[in-house]
């Protein structure tokens, strides 16, 4: 890994921070859209289906960011050509599109340019992670072709 170690372990401890932190603002959702809505009274209006709509988005970041740890530990192992690293690509990018179908629905009870940026990005970071699955996918079956080899 060499000089890039340094760069993934700040990465990995940033997937860290936004992991635990989703965490923590997806449980406290009940309480801070409340007070969020005293200053966007937009959302008065729409309270519990804010609440349920980020709570189903903040688990499934949540979840995204697991797999995308898991990733980065193989990395951090130097070992990242490996079959659960497909798996997770292949569930990084269900999830990618889960919350990209999401947001639509979020943005059917409003819509904001903000939001449909997001959907774009999402659906942009599901076919990222399909085609790197694939990419994954060969290059494990090359590594293993070439570990019987030896």
């Amino acid at each position: 890994m060499g000089k890039n170690k340094n760069l993934v372990t700040a990465t990995k401890f940033l997937l860290d921070f936004m992991f635990y932190g989703g965490i923590v603002v997806t449980a406290t959702l009940v309480f801070s859209v409340k007070k969020i809505s005293e200053y966007l009274p937009r959302l008065v209006g729409h309270y519990e289906e804010t609440v349920i709509i980020y709570t189903v988005l903040g688990i499934s970041a949540c979840v995204l960011l697991r797999e995308l740890r898991r990733i980065f530990r193989t990395v951090l192992n130097e070992d990242c050509f490996v079959q659960e690293n497909v798996i997770s690509l292949n569930k990084m990018g269900n999830w990618s599109f889960f919350i990209a179908l999401m947001s639509v629905v979020r943005s059917i009870v409003y819509t904001t340019v903000a939001m449909l940026v997001v959907i774009f990005v999402f659906i942009i970071a599901g076919l990222f992670s399909k085609v790197l699955a694939d990419v994954f996918r060969e290059a494990v079956r090359y590594k293993e072709e070439n570990d019987l080899t030896v």
